[in-house]
């Protein structure tokens, strides 16, 4: 079989070239079904499990908590699949794109919160998986982790292609596995029985919404990292559905089965996740076999949050040094610092996973649903897909330095969350009228769209070039590699 050609004359190289830099389109390759694979292996995984699994062991019963999931992924997840759509028409990460809202040196605001999801990802990631790796290495869990975060970082190194490869092979390995866990799961449990109580409770509801929607909009600033080789004329109708069908449907049948085993198995299933997930499919080489299929399905969603942590990294430190590719020995340092930094917040953090857990994501979700909302107005409605790419490169362009106007728009965006946020740590004074209910995401989408589309419509910058002009004249003006 002839090898993939990277462009013409050049064959393509497992260990990927490109950073924050448009990808040229004779290096673009794929289809958007790689989409469906790829968000699908990540998503049939332990840690999806255990955050379906805490819609009940918060309180919520098992047949709402099914329901809010639900509503929660396909909200979530179309939100998180608009992003996905940018890539093949722009060719560039993700985040680069923040800076047509927040200006080539403001969209570090939003980048720096980036980076801490990466490194908390990771870190949870491998708290659950190096409890899988230490019981197949029979090395104990905190060899586990390291093991664990070391394989991560160098298949992140390698990149895009083997990323994708992954994806694929834990789309049908993970699948498999999760097929004959619930066969498992069902010849235990009365499933009924299970569901006979629908005593309907708002807030648990909410709940439910929420951590499943903050699991798929976690993904949104980097999900076009993995869908920007895909050629030019990839339909972005495709790329949106295929995307939004492999990761609501990845997450929630991992979220389902949590919600079935958290509600039959109590603290058996709280007190060691790995084990009992293990222990619920069999002994020998059953047992290694499946945790050989958690490790597997970590690895994939942490590689995919370690390379968007080391493309956030370069996109900060790229807008103040004009800085637009980078060499092997500095990309393996990004990495080896998020691996690091990772590792140590996991080592620490381990013994209270699912508390912080739950914490974490309802945290995140604050700030980051306003960076989406900005993100896809601007994209969508106010430059209609058109983005000067040169510009996002340039502090002296029509993006201009810090954009200090779509910064308030983000700042007030959080704070209109804070009276309706619930946590352990900060309870919003409006989160009691509402019976406990947490409903700061949705005031985290809706109250900046609104007020950035009315100040971007003010600012009236004017048309913009198309993607394609700006890609072209990119490349000549730094030429094609």
């Amino acid at each position: 079989m002839a090898e993939p050609v990277d462009s013409p004359g050049r064959t393509a190289s497992l260990v990927e070239r490109r950073s924050i830099d448009v990808v040229p389109d004779a290096e673009r390759h794929g289809t958007a079904f790689s989409q469906f694979t790829l968000w699908l292996g990540a998503n049939l995984q332990i840690t999806a499990v255990v955050t379906g699994a805490l819609a009940v062991v918060f309180g919520g019963g098992a047949f709402w908590s099914l329901v809010g999931l639900v509503v929660g992924n396909l909200l979530g997840g179309a939100v998180m699949a608009l992003h996905s759509a940018q890539g093949p028409r722009l060719g560039l990460p993700q985040m680069i794109s923040s800076r047509a809202q927040f200006g080539v040196r403001g969209a570090v605001v939003p980048l720096l919160l980036v980076i801490v999801m990466y490194v908390g990802f990771f870190a949870s990631g491998s708290v659950l998986a190096g409890q899988a790796v230490g019981e197949l290495t029979h090395l104990g869990e905190t060899p586990g982790i390291v093991l664990f975060a070391l394989v991560t970082a160098v298949t992140a190194t390698i990149g895009y292609r083997i990323i994708h490869a992954l994806g694929r092979v834990a789309s049908v390995i993970c699948a498999l596995a999760f097929v004959y866990l619930g066969v498992r799961l069902l010849d235990r449990v009365d499933l009924t029985a299970v569901l006979h109580d629908r005593a309907f409770h708002l807030p648990m509801f909410l709940l439910a919404i929420s951590l499943s929607a903050s699991w798929q909009l976690a993904f949104g600033p980097y999900v076009a990292d993995y869908s920007r080789y895909l050629p030019r004329t990839t339909s972005a109708r495709a790329t949106f559905w295929w995307t939004l069908t492999g990761s609501a449907l990845g997450s929630q049948w991992s979220m389902a089965f949590g919600v079935l085993v958290a509600a039959t198995a109590g603290d058996a299933f709280l007190d060691n996740q790995v084990g009992y997930v293990v222990g619920l499919g069999g002994t020998g080489l059953i047992a290694s076999f499946l945790y050989f299929t958690i490790a597997l399905g970590k690895l994939t969603i942490n590689v995919l949050n370690t390379y968007g942590g080391f493309m956030s990294m370069v996109t900060s430190v790229s807008g103040f040094r004009a800085q637009k590719t980078i060499g092997p020995r500095t990309r393996a340092l990004y990495i080896g610092g998020i691996m690091v930094a990772g590792t140590v917040v996991a080592l620490a953090g381990k013994d209270s996973f699912l508390t912080s857990f739950k914490d974490f994501l309802l945290f995140l979700l604050t700030f980051f649903t306003p960076w989406s909302a900005i993100n896809l107005v601007d994209y969508y409605l106010i430059s209609r897909e058109r983005y000067d790419i040169p510009a996002l490169f340039d502090p002296r362009g029509r993006y201009g330095a810090w954009r200090w106007d779509a910064l308030a728009v983000y700042v007030l965006g959080v704070l209109a969350q804070l009276p309706f946020l619930a946590t352990s740590f900060y309870t919003g004074p409006l989160v009691a009228p509402l019976g406990g209910a947490d409903i700061s995401w949705l005031v985290g989408l809706a109250v900046p769209a609104v007020v950035f589309f009315v100040v971007a419509r003010a600012r009236n910058t004017g048309g913009s070039p198309t993607a394609e002009s700006g890609a072209a004249a990119y490349l000549e003006n730094h030429g094609r590699p």
